[in-house]
C-alpha cells in the first residue's frame, strides 16, 4: 500500500473550512497508508485519541505567528524521513516548503492544494509551490486561472471542489417573516455584508416584513451594526454570531433565500476561492444569491441554481433579492435544482475525486522509480 503524508496547518477539532477538507481527505481517502502533521490547538489531544487517524501534531504557540509554520514544515519533513512517504498532499501554500523537500530528498511525488485567497497574499511562494509539485489541485475554475498566472503548465493541473456534508434532514421550517440569511465570518469586506445590508433598505420598500439574519462573528460586527442603525434597518437585521451546526442548520430550513453577494477585493487579492456554503445552503433547496465574480461562478450556476449579480451594486443586489421572494415558482425551480446538484459535493464523492488524483501520483513516482 502506497504511503501518503498529508501536511496541513489546519486541523480539527479547530473550526474552518480548510480543518474540514484536512478531516474528512485524511478518514476518507482509502487505498493509502496515511499520516497527517498538522498544527496542535486547545483540545488536539482528546480529539485525536478519539478519531483513530495516524497523526503528528506540531506543539507550537500561536504568539509565534508565520514562526509555527516554519516549525510545522521542520517536522513535516523529520516525519518524512521516518515514514517514507510515495506522495505528499500539501493542504496550503505555507506547507510547500516541506512538500519540496521531500520530494528532493524521498522522491515522494507532491500533490499541491490551491484555495485561491492565499494565491494574492503569497505570490511568490504560489509561484514556488506550483513550480514544485507534481500536481495542482484547484478548488475551482477561477483559482486555475489564478494558478495559470505562475507559469504552471496546465497539464499538471486538476481540479477538486471542496465539499460538504449533505444535511440530515432538509425539510423546510416555516417562518414567520420572509427571511434572508447569510453565513460567514465578519472579517472580510469581500464578503459582501456591507452592499447587501445597502441593499436591505431598498427590499424592505417592496418587503415591509422582511428580515435579514446574519450568522457569523467578527471584527466587523460592530462596524455593520452601525450600518444598520444607519440606514434605519436595524430592525429587519439580526446579528446572531457564530452558532453551533445544529442552529445554523435550523436557520438554514427557514430561509427563504441564502445571500451572500461576495466581491473581489482590491489589489491582487482573490476574494471567494469557491464559496462551499453557497452550496451547503443549495443543499436545502434554498435559492442563493451570489456575486457574478470569483469562485462563486462555479458554486451557483446563474438561473438555474440561484442568481449571479454585480456584487458592488445594491440595487442589483435589491432587485434579485426581491425576485427570490416574490416569485414563488422561481425560487421553489432553484432550489429543487441547487438541491440536485448539491449531491455531487457530497464529501464520499469529493475524496473519490482527490483519491484519483493521489494515485495518479503515486504510480507516476512508481513509474519513475524511487
Amino acid at each position: 500500500m502506497p504511503r501518503l503524508l498529508l501536511i496541513t496547518p489546519d486541523y480539527p477539532p479547530a473550526h474552518g473550512g480548510i480543518q474540514r477538507t484536512a478531516h474528512r481527505l485524511a478518514v476518507g481517502v482509502e487505498g493509502f497508508d496515511t499520516r497527517v502533521v498538522a498544527l496542535a490547538g486547545p483540545g488536539s489531544r482528546a480529539f485525536d485519541r478519539s478519531e483513530g487517524v495516524s497523526i503528528r501534531r506540531v506543539w507550537a504557540q500561536p504568539r509565534l505567528g508565520a514562526a509555527r509554520n516554519a516549525a510545522l514544515n521542520a517536522v513535516a519533513l523529520a516525519e518524512a524521513l521516518r515514514f517514507a512517504p510515495d506522495v505528499t498532499l500539501a493542504l496550503h501554500l505555507v506547507c510547500s516548503p516541506a512538500a519540496a523537500a521531500i520530494r528532493r530528498l524521498r522522491g515522494a511525488r507532491t500533490v499541491q492544494y490551491f484555495h485561491a485567497k492565499e494565491i494574492g497574499t503569497k505570490p511568490r511562494l504560489a509561484a514556488f509551490a506550483a513550480a514544485q509539485a507534481d500536481f495542482v489541485v484547484a478548488v475551482s475554475a477561477y483559482t486555475e486561472e489564478l494558478i495559470r498566472a505562475t507559469g504552471v503548465s496546465p497539464a499538471r493541473m486538476r481540479r477538486v471542489s471542496p465539499g460538504m456534508d449533505p444535511p440530515a434532514d432538509p425539510r423546510a421550517l416555516p417562518g414567520e417573516r420572509p427571511t434572508v440569511v447569510t453565513v460567514a465570518r465578519l472579517e472580510d469586506r469581500y464578503k459582501g455584508h456591507d452592499v447587501l445590508m445597502r441593499a436591505l433598505a431598498l427590499v424592505r420598500e417592496r418587503v415591509p416584513e422582511v428580515q435579514w439574519v446574519v450568522i457569523g462573528e467578527g471584527s466587523l460586527r460592530a462596524e455593520l451594526e452601525a450600518l444598520a442603525r444607519s440606514l434605519g434597518v436595524a430592525d429587519a437585521v439580526r446579528f446572531l454570531g457564530a452558532l453551533p451546526d445544529a442552529e445554523r442548520d435550523a436557520w438554514l430550513r427557514r430561509a427563504d433565500v441564502f445571500a451572500m453577494p461576495s466581491r473581489l477585493p482590491g489589489g491582487a487579492l482573490a476574494g471567494e476561492g469557491f464559496g462551499i456554503v453557497y452550496m451547503e445552503a443549495a443543499a436545502y433547496a434554498k435559492p442563493v444569491l451570489a456575486g457574478n465574480v470569483g469562485g462563486a461562478r462555479d458554486a451557483v450556476v446563474d438561473g438555474e441554481t440561484g442568481l449571479l449579480v454585480d456584487p458592488t451594486d445594491p440595487l442589483a443586489v435589491a432587485d434579485a433579492t426581491v425576485r427570490l421572494l416574490l416569485d414563488e415558482r422561481l425560487a421553489r425551480r432553484l432550489g429543487a435544482a441547487g438541491a440536485e446538484r448539491a449531491r455531487g459535493f457530497a464529501w464520499p464523492a469529493v475524496v473519490e475525486r482527490l483519491q484519483a488524483v493521489l494515485l495518479e501520483a503515486a504510480a507516476q513516482g512508481g513509474r519513475r522509480g524511487r
